[in-house]
């Protein structure tokens, strides 16, 4: 591997959240289904915040899982 700069790190670790979460979203739409839990209260971190702040909140945690991965892979 080479290594990164950490503008290229961040623009990777961005597109990986955005691409997972539209997956990630279906998954645990359907566990939440299946266990009868509402998954607003899920989106939502329990109806602590609105549903916009919710998404960006679980994109940001994403964000973070992805660009940890994307700097260790990246590194030289």
């Amino acid at each position: 591997m080479r290594n990164a700069t950490y503008p290229q790190i961040f623009v990777m670790a961005a597109i990986v959240a955005t691409l997972f979460l539209v997956p990630a979203a279906g998954l645990v739409w359907g566990a939440c289904a299946l266990m009868g839990v509402s998954f607003e209260s899920v989106v939502t971190l329990g109806n602590t915040l609105s549903a916009p702040a919710g998404l960006s909140a679980w994109w940001v945690l994403s964000f973070v899982a992805a660009f940890a991965y994307a700097a260790f892979m990246l590194r030289d």
